[in-house]
């Protein structure tokens, strides 16, 4: 996997710390992700949702004229480890 090495050797993955990914908050992700759907869906007027449903890692919409949207990222729940 010639690309895979080439990803793991750039400079600037070796620069991202550990505390750096351990200070994103969760929850404003998941918050953000909110946002930006409820921005998609307001694009959408006079479209109706016939069906959502949760998978693991996104939100499925469905239309009733038959087209879905796939929404990422806001998934998962605070954990206290």
């Amino acid at each position: 996997m010639p690309e895979l090495k080439k990803v793991v050797e750039d400079p600037s993955v070796s620069q991202v710390h550990d505390s750096d990914l351990l200070d994103i908050d969760p929850d404003a992700l998941r918050e953000a992700e909110r946002v930006f759907a409820q921005g998609i869906l307001d694009t959408m007027p006079g479209k109706l949702v016939a069906r959502a449903s949760y998978e693991e890692t996104r939100v499925v919409l469905t239309m009733t004229d038959g087209s879905e949207y796939y929404f990422y990222g806001f998934m998962g729940e605070a954990r206290n480890d």
